[in-house]
């Protein structure tokens, strides 16, 4: 079975180094550049894992998955460059 994950972040660097590692390791990668399309992306087709920036455009992360967790639990993962302890606290 080969497992799908959502990557979403607005720099495309680091869609391409996760993209590259993750499809390297035998997983399939949907990108997306910003929240709203993200959300669209999962209405779409529930991924296995998200992999999700949480300053995005649109909609941010923490926002894209408050809308998630209303309707499915899988797993997502928060990439930030924000490292004030508040900024966990509201991702967990």
């Amino acid at each position: 079975m080969n497992h799908h994950i959502l990557v979403a972040d607005d720099d495309a660097q680091i869609r391409d180094v996760l993209r590259i590692g993750l499809t390297q390791a035998g997983y399939g990668v949907t990108e997306v550049g910003d929240g709203a399309a993200a959300l669209a992306q999962v209405q779409k087709a529930m991924p296995d894992l998200i992999i999700l920036d949480i300053g995005m455009p649109e909609m941010d992360g923490l926002e894209v998955c408050r809308e998630i967790r209303r309707e499915s639990q899988v797993p997502i993962l928060f990439l930030t460059a924000q490292g004030d302890e508040i900024d966990r606290v509201v991702g967990l």
